[in-house]
């Protein structure tokens, strides 16, 4: 691809950001070249990587949910373990949606994609989440991306807000109307026929079975088993809870501590910081220049150990989708000053003042 080249998306956007674009993609295609130069096995081992990453990953959080288990981990200490060890099945999720391990060999992308699935059951089916992810660089900050939209992009900030972010449900139900119009606009720009748009609707009306039915009714009714018997302590009222009952709950919160509470934090995390430094309304269609910042500030360690650095390299993947994430991550700090140079924004924290709207461009 030369420094010249248009993605068909840029067609229509502004010129001095077509050229800012190419100037970055151009930048990030040589880094990721001259890596792989360096460093042969990446490109030569990348399905054994992925396929690696997966394993461990899923061994991670069974080993972790075997300590707790045990009595080795406390509570507090299996959420977070386990939470990193989803947080690379997300990364790794993602790049399988894009095809980067068994292009040729479907059987193995799917087997993978299942599984990251099944680890981790509060996402929306990632056969389902291939459209949306697709449709979200086409169109990212626009009306119709509802896979950004659907985890508060574009939202004022507030309580309700924060409420959303670490539960996929709650974002649902909290807000009925927003998301028939954004899922109605996400039906309206794929679906060419009547008979398209009805089979879109029924794709994402199942994107949560079985596996997030299971999850959530899991998760929520243990959220409000444990907040009756506390409000039923606080008013003096003394509860007899039946045997079934309990021994039903002792597994349910075995269940919470290995996988929900760890898929509500690693959640909490990516969605904090995905639908925020992703622009949204006053995005010019097909502009990459405008659609994200990256963040490299600190205070943004805590939330980044359970989302792979993502704003922090999320910005180069709207430029180039080729590279899997530990390789953005590997070339992210080398681009940094190009970036800049070219006008993406670092650090705008001021978008949680403006619902993540563009708005005056910000100091780097």
């Amino acid at each position: 691809m030369t420094a010249h080249t248009r993605l068909p998306s840029e067609a229509a956007i502004n010129p001095e950001d077509a050229r800012r674009s190419q100037r970055i993609r151009q930048g990030i295609l040589e880094a990721g070249n001259a890596l792989r130069s360096r460093h042969p096995w990446l490109e030569k081992h990348q399905n054994t990587i992925g396929m690696t990453i997966f394993w461990v990953s899923i061994a991670g959080i069974l080993g972790s949910a075997y300590a707790y288990y045990t009595g080795v981990f406390a509570w507090y200490v299996a959420i977070p373990v386990a939470a990193f060890w989803m947080s690379l099945l997300h990364e790794l999720e993602h790049d399988l949606i894009h095809m980067m391990y068994f292009r040729k060999n479907k059987f193995w992308n799917d087997f993978m994609l299942a599984g990251v699935w099944l680890f981790r059951p509060s996402t929306i089916s990632p056969f389902v989440r291939r459209r949306l992810h697709i449709h979200h660089h086409k169109v990212s900050g626009t009306e119709s991306d509802l896979e950004e939209r659907g985890i508060t992009n574009g939202e004022k900030w507030g309580l309700k807000r924060l409420i959303m972010l670490g539960d996929n449900m709650l974002a649902i139900y909290l807000r009925p109307i927003a998301t028939f119009k954004m899922t109605r606009a996400f039906v309206h720009a794929q679906a060419k026929t009547r008979e398209e748009a009805l089979a879109i609707t029924r794709e994402n009306l199942l994107g949560y079975f079985p596996l997030g039915l299971i999850n959530y009714t899991l998760w929520h009714g243990f959220v409000v088993y444990h907040v009756a018997l506390f409000g039923a302590g606080l008013a003096g009222i003394e509860v007899t809870v039946p045997a079934v009952v309990t021994t039903a709950m002792h597994w349910v919160s075995f269940y919470v501590v290995a996988i929900a509470a760890p898929n509500a934090l690693r959640t909490f995390c990516l969605h904090f910081v995905s639908s925020n430094m992703h622009y949204y309304g006053d995005v010019e269609k097909g502009n990459i220049v405008q659609q994200c910042q990256v963040w490299t500030t600190p205070w943004a360690i805590p939330v980044h150990l359970f989302c792979f650095n993502f704003a922090g390299t999320h910005a180069i993947h709207h430029f180039v989708v080729r590279d899997p994430f530990y390789i953005r991550q590997w070339i992210a700090p080398g681009l940094y000053p190009l970036m800049r140079e070219n006008g993406i924004r670092f650090n705008d924290f001021g978008t949680f003042r403006r619902a993540n709207r563009l708005g005056t461009p910000a100091a780097a």
